[in-house]
């Protein structure tokens, strides 16, 4: 009974997509969030998305913008995201698509909001980013045919969906700039698509030498 433990903790692991070294990734994300956080909000204000600041030359901005968080609270909820996201869909890229992923969802919410969202003078957080993930990994398990893509596809595009009506609804100026999340979904579903027709070429290719 005593080795069913181990063995259970490792199913556990395998299934948040902790295992095969995995979650020290995870956990230096979160460290390096948590880090930055920690440097107050002297940092905060040089590193956030700033509408005049970037107009003045502080191109930095346009990235930096997605690891920097206003409170502890709100830190806590994007991490909580992380750790969702990464237990959906961790394993359907490699490190590098995940870093195209990541880097191409953040120049695309930033610069959706200067041309698209002009409106929006200040922004920081990485829900953004994990929107881009999310629709990276729901291309991913529809091109693999996985059980939950129709789910997680009509579950992003309702949360997206319904975002934009409650902004368009809303009277007054809204506590979370949701046009990030729909700039990163869409950024997401590209580059999702993009990705996994390489993966489909070269496998193909790889198929086509074998024989």
């Amino acid at each position: 009974m005593r080795r069913a433990k181990p063995a259970a903790v490792g199913e556990i692991a395998a299934a948040l997509q902790w295992d095969r070294g995995r979650w020290i990734w995870l956990l230096l994300i979160v460290l390096c969030l948590d880090l930055l956080s920690a440097l107050g909000d002297k940092a905060t204000l040089c590193l956030r998305y700033d509408r005049a600041a970037i107009a003045a030359g502080e191109w930095w901005r346009l990235l930096s913008a997605h690891v920097v968080h206003l409170d502890a609270h709100h830190l806590l909820l994007n991490e909580a995201g992380l750790v969702l996201v990464w237990a959906l869909f961790a394993g359907d890229y490699d490190g590098v698509g995940w870093l195209i992923v990541v880097l191409s969802g953040a120049l695309a919410i930033s610069c959706g909001l200067w041309w698209l969202s002009p409106r929006v003078g200040s922004y920081l957080g990485a829900s953004g980013v994990l929107h881009a993930a999310m629709a990276a990994g729901t291309v991913r398990h529809i091109v693999t045919r996985q059980w939950d893509r129709w789910i997680l596809l009509g579950g992003l595009l309702g949360k997206l969906a319904y975002e934009q009506y409650a902004q368009a609804a809303a009277h007054a100026a809204p506590l979370v700039v949701v046009d990030a999340h729909l700039y990163g979904a869409a950024a997401g579903f590209a580059v999702g698509a993009a990705l996994s027709a390489r993966m489909a070429i070269i496998r193909h290719f790889a198929a086509a030498v074998r024989r």
